[in-house]
C-alpha cells in the first residue's frame, strides 16, 4: 500500500535503485540531447556509457523535463492513493526543473509541495530518502517537505573536475575562472553554495586535489553522525578507494555510497568528477530514529 505522502525528484539525485523500489520514489528524468536526439538521463547512470559518449562525441547539452510531464507524475501519484506529494528537485540555481515542478503542480488532483534542494546529486538524493522515510513512517506532507529541506541544508558537496571547460561552456561557471585555471593548469576544487557552482580551491596536480578534497570532507562532517556519497563519472575505482580512506578516517560514519552520475551531471563537469556529499544524520524531527 503506498504512502500517503508520495515523494517525486528527479535523475539528477541519481539514487541506488534498491532505495528508490524501497521506499516508492518516483524519479522523473531530465534530458540529454546528443546529435540533435534527446535520450532520458536515467538511461545512462550506473556506468552505462555516458562518459563514453562525452568523450566521443563532444558538445552535450541538457534540458528540464516539460510541466507536462510533472503533471502526469502528480496525477499517477493520486491516483495510487497518495493525498499529498512532496516533489523534491535540483538547484534552481542549475536549472528549471523547480519551476517546471510548480507549473505541473497547478494542474495536482492533490497538494503538491515542492522543494528546492540548492543542491544536486547526492546532495539532493539524501534529502530524497530522508523525506521518502518519513513518508514510509506516516509523517504528514509537511512534515515530509519539512525533513528534505532541513537535510538539503545540512548536506555539504565538493567536487573536483580535471577541467573547468565543461562548466564553462554550459554557463554553470564564469569564463575568467575557466581561463585562470586553463592558464597555470590548476586542477579546481569546487562545492554548492547558495544553489550554485563556486570555486574553492585551487590545487597544482590531480592527486594533491583528491588528497585536499578527502580532508575538507573529513572536516566537513565533524564529530555527530554522518552519510556521505563519493560520486564519480568514469572514475570507480579512484572513488571506491576515496570512499576506503573516508571510512577509516570519519569514526561516525553511518553509510559510504559509491555512485556514478549520469549524462545530465557529466555534460557539465566532464568525465574525471569525483564528488564528495557530506550528509548529516542527526534526527530532523520527532518521528526519526
Amino acid at each position: 500500500m503506498p504512502a500517503p505522502v508520495a515523494v517525486i525528484t528527479d535523475s539528477t539525485a541519481y539514487l541506488p535503485q534498491e532505495e528508490v523500489s524501497r521506499l516508492g520514489v518516483v524519479v522523473v528524468p531530465l534530458q540529454v540531447v546528443v546529435g540533435g536526439r534527446s535520450f532520458d538521463d536515467m538511461a545512462w547512470t550506473d556506468g552505462a556509457g555516458g562518459e563514453d559518449v562525452l568523450r566521443e562525441r563532444g558538445r552535450v547539452t541538457t534540458s528540464r523535463p516539460a510541466p507536462r510531464r510533472f503533471t502526469d507524475v502528480y496525477r499517477e501519484a493520486a491516483a495510487r492513493g497518495a493525498s499529498g506529494i512532496v516533489s523534491v528537485h535540483l538547484s534552481a540555481e542549475l536549472s528549471g526543473t523547480v519551476e517546471a515542478a510548480r507549473a505541473g503542480a497547478e494542474d495536482s488532483p492533490v497538494p503538491v509541495d515542492v522543494v528546492d534542494s540548492r543542491s544536486i546529486a547526492m546532495g539532493l538524493g539524501f534529502p530524497v530518502l530522508a523525506a521518502a522515510s518519513a513518508a514510509a513512517r506516516g509523517a504528514p506532507r509537511t512534515e515530509v517537505a519539512d525533513v528534505a529541506r532541513r537535510r538539503a541544508e545540512s548536506a555539504r558537496s565538493l567536487f573536483y573536475v580535471d577541467t573547468l571547460e565543461h562548466l564553462r561552456r554550459g554557463g554553470r561557471i564564469g569564463a575568467a575562472e575557466t581561463l585562470l585555471g586553463s592558464a597555470l593548469m590548476i586542477k579546481p576544487i569546487l562545492h554548492i553554495s547558495d544553489g550554485t557552482i563556486v570555486p574553492l580551491e585551487k590545487v597544482r596536480t590531480a592527486s594533491r586535489a583528491i588528497s585536499r578534497l578527502e580532508d575538507l570532507a573529513v572536516e566537513a562532517a565533524g564529530t555527530g553522525p554522518v552519510e556521505i556519497a563519493v560520486q564519480h563519472l568514469g572514475a570507480r575505482s579512484r572513488a571506491e578507494a576515496l570512499a576506503a580512506r573516508l571510512q577509516g578516517r570519519i569514526s561516525a560514519l553511518t553509510e559510504v555510497v559509491v555512485v556514478e552520475v549520469g549524462s545530465v551531471i557529466g555534460a557539465h563537469v566532464g568525465p574525471g568528477m569525483l564528488g564528495i556529499t557530506v550528509s548529516s544524520r542527526e534526527p530532523l524531527t520527532s518521528s526519526e530514529p
